[in-house]
C-alpha cells in the first residue's frame, strides 16, 4: 500500500516532519512535529505545528497517532502541544527505548526519584517489530539503536521513515557520539534497513542541503544502498565505526540539546510551572 506523505520542513532546526495517510481515508499519522523555540528568548510558538493542524483540517484528516522516532536534541516536539489542544484522541507514542534514555538524563538534569523513568509520559511504548495500523494502512516499528538508544524507523505502507539513522544520501548519516549512541549498533541498524526492497520509500528526519543543494526528503532503499556516502554497498561496519568516530570526534554539541532532551524525555510537555507560575529549563554547567 502507498499512503500519501505530506512532508514539512522546519529550517531553523532542518528538521522534517510528515502527516501520513491512505489515499481517501480520514484516519492520519503525524510524525516529528516540531515545537519551534528561540533560544535567546527562552520563548515557544506554535507556528510551525499550526501547519500540520491546518492541512489535517483541510483535509478533514483524523490523527489516530503522533509518533516520534527519538527524544530529539536539536528540536522540541510539539507532539504534547497538538494532543492537549487538539487531538485528544491521538496516542503519543516513542520507543521502548525511551527507558534508558530517562534513565541517562534525569540525573543529569537532576529531575530527582519523582521523575518517572519508565516512559509514562508517553501513551505506547512500541517494542521492536510491533505492529500497528492507521486506518487500513499496515505499519511496523523497527528498532534502528545507534543514534541514541531509542532510535525506531517506521514502516508505514512503502514508506519508512528513518528519523536520525539515514540522512539523503549524500549527508550519510546521524552522530553516535550522545549517551546510548554507538557507531557500530547504527551500523547493524542500517543493514537491517537495507534488507528491506530497494523501492521502499525513505523519508529523512534532517536534511542540511550538502553542497547547497535544496533541502530534500525523500529517497529509496536502493538509493541509499547505492550511493550513501557513509554505508552503502562495500562498505563493511569496520570501515563505517572508524568513519564515523573520526567525524564524530569534529561535531559541536546541538544548538538546543539541553532544552531540546529535558523536554523531550516528558514527551513534549514542557516542565511543570513553579510557585511564580513560570516554568523553568535546566542547564547543567561543565557536565555534557
Amino acid at each position: 500500500m502507498t499512503p500519501i506523505v505530506q512532508p514539512f520542513f522546519h529550517a531553523d532546526s532542518n528538521t522534517w516532519s510528515y502527516v501520513v495517510h491512505a489515499a481517501g481515508a480520514a484516519d492520519a499519522a503525524i510524525i516529528d512535529a516540531v515545537l519551534d523555540f528561540d533560544a535567546k528568548s527562552a520563548r515557544t510558538s506554535t507556528t510551525s505545528a499550526q501547519a500540520l493542524v491546518d492541512y489535517v483540517a483541510a483535509h478533514g484528516l483524523q490523527p489516530r497517532w503522533l509518533l516520534e522516532t527519538h527524544a530529539h536534541a536539536d528540536h522540541l516536539s510539539a507532539a504534547h502541544w497538538l494532543k492537549a489542544t487538539h487531538w485528544p484522541q491521538a496516542r503519543l507514542a516513542i520507543g521502548g527505548g525511551i527507558r534508558s534514555v530517562q534513565k541517562t538524563f534525569r540525573p543529569i538534569f537532576n529531575l530527582g526519584e519523582h521523575f518517572p523513568v519508565d516512559g509514562s509520559q508517553f501513551d505506547h511504548l512500541f517494542a521492536d517489530d510491533e505492529t500497528f495500523a492507521i486506518g487500513d494502512l499496515p505499519a511496523r516499528v523497527i528498532a534502528v539503536p545507534g543514534h541514541t538508544s531509542d532510535s525506531n524507523a517506521y514502516l508505514i505502507g512503502d514508506a519508512l521513515f528513518v528519523g536520525d539513522s539515514l540522512f539523503m544520501p549524500d549527508g550519510g548519516t546521524a552522530r553516535c557520539d550522545f549517551p546510548g549512541g554507538d557507531a557500530a549498533t547504527l551500523y547493524r541498524s542500517i543493514q537491517r534497513m537495507y534488507q528491506l526492497p530497494d523501492a521502499t520509500r525513505v523519508f529523512v528526519c534532517h536534511d542540511y542541503g550538502p553542497g547547497g543543494r535544496a533541502v530534500a526528503c525523500e529517497t529509496s532503499i536502493g538509493e541509499q544502498k547505492r550511493g550513501n556516502i557513509h554505508v552503502r554497498d562495500g562498505v563493511d561496519e569496520a570501515a563505517f565505526v572508524q568513519l564515523r568516530e573520526a567525524r564524530d570526534a569534529t561535531l559541536a554539541m546541538p544548538a538546543l540539546i539541553l532544552p531540546a532532551v529535558q523536554v523531550n524525555i516528558r514527551a513534549g510537555a514542557l516542565p511543570e510551572p513553579e510557585g511564580n507560575g513560570v516554568r523553568y529549563l535546566k542547564l547543567p554547567v561543565d557536565t555534557l
